[in-house]
């Protein structure tokens, strides 16, 4: 299948852990600009997707290709510096410094040890940082040391440190896990802002929250997929409702 709009094109792709395969002849397309949700009970293999696609795990056969660019065989960096930005599960920010920082030694041009060295904080980086800082709600918060953020803060500004690296391509795990329903409400504002330019690929449980923000669903059951399209096509499907719904 070849289409000029696919931004992630997985195909036949198989991972086994010891004859158990948790991610099984999986095929699964993403657009350009499109907000595509993965959901299904737990084991279902969705992190396991993730973790594939960035690099993290390797699989046992299978395509994975980022704008025509193979991945399975490129490092976890490699994968990065092509575009592809992930965000796990739990917030891994620097809480000993402030937001502003945590922005500032996210941007790409501080990458290697000779461009961190040169690298000074001028007018571009600066007003970059307000920009996303705007983008993820946490323009009132630049000075504040990142321990004292909430929770949702703390995740927004994990967003926000993938954000100002310009991915085209962006993965978040669970990113409302915790959240205040007010926190929901903003980040299904921002989600839907920020894949206008980039594809962004989320796993989530919360279904008021999938139906806020999917283009299209995908619903993942022991390695393969069960259903695909979108969350009302989905929501009535009867192996959906049986497997994952209904419980």
């Amino acid at each position: 299948m070849k289409h000029k709009d696919i931004t992630l094109a997985i195909e036949d792709l198989t991972v086994s852990f010891d004859g158990f395969k948790a991610v099984d002849s999986l095929n699964f397309y993403l657009d350009q600009n499109e907000l595509h949700v993965v959901i299904g009970p737990n084991g279902a293999g969705k992190t396991t997707v993730l973790d594939l696609i960035c690099g993290k795990t390797k699989s046992t056969e299978g395509s994975i290709k980022f704008k025509d660019k193979e991945l399975t065989n490129l490092a976890e960096h490699e994968i990065v510096q092509a575009g592809v930005g992930r965000k796990f599960q739990t917030p891994s920010i620097y809480e000993n410094l402030s937001v502003y920082e945590n922005l500032e030694i996210s941007f790409p041009r501080g990458r290697g040890v000779f461009s961190s060295i040169a690298f000074k904080c001028d007018e571009e980086v600066d007003s970059r940082i307000k920009e996303v800082a705007k983008e993820i709600f946490l323009e009132e918060f630049l000075e504040m040391e990142s321990a004292l953020l909430s929770h949702g803060q703390k995740q927004w500004l994990e967003i926000g440190m993938l954000l100002i690296q310009d991915p085209e391509l962006l993965m978040l795990d669970e990113p409302v896990a915790g959240m205040s329903v007010k926190e929901r409400e903003q980040t299904a504002e921002l989600l839907n802002r920020i894949c206008v330019g980039r594809s962004v690929l989320v796993i989530e449980h919360d279904m008021d929250f999938v139906e806020r923000i999917a283009h299209k669903v995908t619903v993942l059951h022991q390695g393969k997929i069960l259903a695909e399209g979108d969350m009302k096509t989905v929501q009535n499907d009867p192996k959906v409702i049986e497997v994952y719904l209904g419980h």
